[in-house]
């Protein structure tokens, strides 16, 4: 019986030994913290609270910015530095609201011209600026789409023709006036897609399935803040 008793004996010391490092290492070994929360996404901005009445662009806080295809090779860039804009807003039915604009074509800006590039671009080949001296826009209609987005339907002339375009808008957010700027103040982005040989502007069209020229398609890009009734009436 001795002879195993020695052999058992380092047994159960071995195999109490290896237990207590295991509890040990199961008590100290760190605890996983709990996954994080994913962040809430902050709502969309809305129009509640904001006053209903008229509306009038600020020009300081505006931008109209159009995009053609020069040759498939880059995207042209210019803007209209003159324009003036007239909204009314209802909070409480907004897909009533109504818009109008009128954009000075003579106000044609874009970077780094040749001598007379934009003479020739507000000339009789193009906009046509002294025969036709304003662009407006009228809103005909206005579908909501999302919480802060709507399609602006309207009429849109240009060169003395009129067509329909559609302004996809998002509400970016207001507020109905403060110490400081004593004014209801919304702002508004949009774009849109317009032809213009549907206005009669056809120089230069690439012919079908090439890209050398400028293309018909036009992007605008719009940039807006509105400032609304005053403070004192906003808060009645």
């Amino acid at each position: 019986m001795l002879k195993w008793f020695g052999p058992l004996a380092m047994t159960a010391l071995i195999i109490g030994s290896c237990s207590q490092k295991s509890d040990s290492a199961l008590m100290t070994a760190p605890v996983a913290a709990p996954a994080a929360e994913a962040p809430t996404a902050a709502p969309p901005p809305s129009i509640e609270g904001l006053p209903a009445g008229a509306y009038k662009l600020d020009p300081a806080h505006a931008s109209l910015v159009f995009t053609v295809n020069h040759l498939g090779f880059s995207h042209y860039t210019g803007q209209f530095t003159r324009f003036s804009a007239a909204m009314t807003l209802d909070p409480a039915n907004p897909a009533a609201a109504q818009l109008t604009a009128t954009i000075d074509p003579a106000s044609l800006s874009i970077p780094s011209p040749p001598e007379g590039f934009v003479a020739e671009l507000t000339g009789d080949k193009w906009i046509n600026a002294a025969a036709f001296p304003q662009m407006i826009f009228k809103s005909t209609g206005v579908a909501l789409t999302g919480p802060n987005t709507a399609d602006v339907t309207g009429d849109f002339t240009l060169r003395g023709v009129t067509k329909p375009v559609t302004l996809a808008m998002t509400f970016n957010g207001g507020y109905a006036g403060h110490v400081q700027d004593p004014h209801a103040r919304v702002g508004f982005s949009a774009t849109g897609v317009l032809k213009r040989s549907d206005y009669g502007i056809d120089f230069g069209i690439p012919a079908p399935g090439s890209t050398m020229g400028v293309s018909d398609e036009v992007t605008i890009a719009i940039e807006t803040e509105f400032t609304g009734p005053p403070l004192a009436q906003s808060a009645q």
